[in-house]
């Protein structure tokens, strides 16, 4: 009797303690986190930047090691990274509580139609206009003389665009290329229809055959965060510039993008991928309207309510933007997100640095003109290579450690790199710094 006491009291215990110690971890994520993330524009308010700056440390080091006494980096939890999913950015959104909430009446977008005078005609005219208003105070793109088509994010803005640009009568079907390493869903997205209008053509550093094409341009690029130009170098190509992370947290904004057709996504920008909206600057009208007809017959249009909710969402973003610093509609969310960025990049790259195992990519920085400062490209993915010769295969190599990644067969390259998630939310992204320095000692 006294043994089955003592079990039991013992289990109680450790319930008891793992109890306290996930309370404890949801108290300095979502309480202590604060410090890290809500008052991380305090770093740059003088004397206090030092102590700021420790404080996210702190908090980083207090999810580690609460991590470990907790059971959490144990064998059974699972660390997924190989989507992008932005929840990172939950709190931020959090704090801004009812500034960004919307009401939408039952009677309310009820119709197809948003705005019949407009080329894409269930395109939100308040969308529209917040998009204008937040890339003209970012400076990240061109406006002036540009449609707006939006779409069920950029996915299905890349296949509009495809099928507006590629001729109907066209002896072969439209060669679709990218240089490698490219975003790892061009290629199944291209020819997930097996489409008679175009086909993907691989990479584009390799590209020879003859013919028109259409070179897609992801700057900064997924996945290794590089800025991006056209690499094919001749006549008969149309280009599609894939902006999506073309945002002060994650790049410089070094001057307004100025293309025929370029694309972004809620999702990138602000975090709210499950929103499902982007949207493509086009210059040419007839493009923009083949463009909307695509959407027209996929989906017959885009959700009026997503469309509400987002332009909320940006007109919120460029009100706290107006002001980098605090004010009374709260802190800027690109100055706050950038510093988290810099924070999570800082912290990875300690622990590449801790061995030799891994590497990571090494950016030039630049000016950015939104930020007023110089900054690095801190993209949100880390393009990870396992530099060990006795690892072949990253990815496989990192999912025995319970880590899962993308590998570098999925983005045109070899085996040795892998794509790894900078934006998921802080106790993974803690527990992944863990389990990275782990690996290496």
């Amino acid at each position: 009797m006294a043994k089955f006491v003592s079990i039991f009291t013992m289990r109680n215990l450790l319930v008891l303690s793992l109890a306290l110690n996930l309370s404890l971890i949801m108290r300095v994520t979502f309480e202590g986190g604060k410090q890290g993330f809500f008052s991380v524009e305090e770093k740059h308010r003088g004397p206090s930047m030092a102590e700021n700056k420790e404080e996210a440390h702190a908090t980083q080091r207090a999810l580690l090691s609460l991590s470990s006494s907790s059971g959490q980096d144990g064998v059974e939890k699972v660390i997924n990274l190989d989507h992008g999913d932005p929840t990172m950015y939950e709190k931020y959104w959090m704090k801004m509580g009812e500034r960004t909430t919307i009401v939408i009446p039952g009677w309310q977008s009820m119709s197809y139609f948003s705005d019949v005078k407009n080329l894409c005609w269930f395109l939100e005219p308040e969308l529209a206009k917040q998009v204008f208003r937040l890339h003209k105070a970012v400076g990240n793109a061109v406006t002036e003389g540009r449609h707006i088509v939006v779409g069920t994010g950029s996915s299905q803005l890349f296949l509009a665009a495809l099928f507006a640009l590629s001729p109907k009568d066209g002896s072969q079907p439209m060669s679709v290329v990218s240089a490698a390493p490219y975003y790892s869903s061009y290629p199944s997205m291209t020819n997930c229809l097996k489409s008679g209008l175009y086909n993907w053509a691989g990479d584009a550093r390799s590209f020879s055959k003859d013919g028109p094409y259409i070179e897609v341009v992801t700057s900064p690029n997924n996945p290794d965060g590089f800025v991006r130009h056209s690499t094919v170098n001749r006549t008969g190509g149309i280009l599609v510039h894939d902006l999506a992370y073309y945002w002060p947290q994650y790049t410089p904004i070094s001057s307004p993008a100025d293309h025929d057709l370029t694309l972004f996504t809620v999702s990138k920008a602000t975090g709210h991928a499950g929103t499902r909206i982007g949207w493509a600057l086009v210059k040419d009208a007839e493009v923009a309207k083949k463009m909307t007809k695509f959407i027209e017959l996929n989906t017959i249009g885009v959700s009026r309510d997503s469309q509400l909710r987002a332009a909320k969402i940006l007109e919120v973003m460029t009100d706290t933007s107006q002001n980098l610093g605090s004010s009374e509609l709260g802190e800027s969310f690109f100055r706050i997100s950038y510093h988290l960025m810099a924070e999570r990049w800082e912290l990875l790259r300690a622990a590449v640095n801790n061995g030799r195992m891994f590497s990571l990519p090494d950016f030039a920085p630049g000016f950015c003109h939104f930020l007023q400062q110089e900054t690095q490209p801190q993209p949100a993915f880390a393009w990870l290579k396992c530099e060990d010769d006795a690892v072949e295969d990253c990815e496989s190599f990192l999912k025995g450690h319970k880590i899962l990644t993308r590998g570098g067969r999925h983005f045109g390259v070899g085996p040795k790199y892998v794509r790894i998630s900078m934006v998921d939310r802080d106790i993974n992204f803690s527990l992944f710094l863990k389990r990275l320095s782990t690996i290496q000692s």
